[in-house]
């Protein structure tokens, strides 16, 4: 087991995102997945029904027993939910010397359509997680206009956005293209270095829930392990990409994927 991550996110009932997929997705790849948890979730794939918070120096608090006793090689963040819990954790990482890569994930709305994340705690975000302590960030294009200000229509305003949120401080910007339209899906990895693409055909299936939840703590396991950004965004999509075609089928609306597609039967 190699690559210890820690996952400060929102839990997900029905286990296919948040929490519940962070913790598959980094035991399939072969790392160590720790958490803390900032929220709980009734939902299903139908949707979320309702939301109960996790006090701010609880989740504070889940964080440093864990930093202090395992550690970690890499730190994803998912839904945050409220300004306090973003103010808190920023506090945190402020004090941190040598702060492990972070990975955020700036969940915002549910796949259902339900927002997870109030106005107020969005703009603490950008304001004190993705300038001072990202090392990568993962938008879609929903959370890229929410997070920009800007219309996102095409490859060249993923750019942009891209950029933009390149300029906010992160290390990289992954611009995920699952939004867009078009038979291929095509993702932006914003750098200093450059735009690096990465294509991928489009799946036609409603089991795509917590694909960001997913990719994000993909790339954090391989940073942890010591993959290259480009590395383990392209081993990420990959392993996204296989879930989503071996997804069991559950549920009546947005289905799980098969995060345990690496994983072998043990008899």
């Amino acid at each position: 087991m190699q690559g210890r991550v820690l996952i400060i996110a929102g839990s997900d009932s029905g286990g296919g995102a948040g929490i519940q997929a962070d913790i598959k997705t980094v035991t399939a790849l072969g790392g160590y997945g720790m958490t803390a948890i900032t929220a709980l979730t009734a939902q299903n794939t139908l949707g979320v029904e309702a939301i109960e918070e996790i006090s701010a120096p609880f989740v504070v608090k889940q964080i440093e027993m864990v930093l202090k006793d395992i550690g970690a090689d890499a730190i994803k963040i998912g839904m945050l939910h409220r300004k306090e819990v973003v103010e808190a954790v920023a506090a945190l990482f402020d004090q941190i010397d040598n702060l492990p890569p972070v990975v955020l994930d700036p969940v915002m709305i549910a796949k259902g359509g339900a927002s997870l994340i109030a106005q107020d705690a969005s703009e603490a975000i950008k304001a004190r997680l993705i300038g001072p302590h990202t090392h990568i960030l993962t938008p879609n294009i929903p959370e890229a206009e929410r997070l920009t200000g800007m219309k996102i229509k095409n490859l060249s305003d993923m750019e942009k956005a891209g950029r933009a949120l390149l300029n906010e401080g992160p290390v990289a910007v992954l611009m995920k293209g699952g939004h867009a339209e078009g038979v291929e899906i095509v993702d932006l990895l914003v750098s200093p270095q450059g735009i690096q693409t990465f294509s991928h055909r489009r799946i036609d299936s409603r089991h795509t829930h917590g694909t960001g939840c997913t990719l994000s703590s993909a790339i954090a396991t391989g940073i942890a392990q010591g993959l290259s950004v480009p590395k383990a965004v392209e081993r990420a999509i990959r392993y996204v990409e296989n879930a989503i075609f071996e997804a069991p089928g559950f549920g009546a609306g947005h289905g799980p994927l098969n995060h345990g597609h690496t994983v072998g039967r043990f008899d």
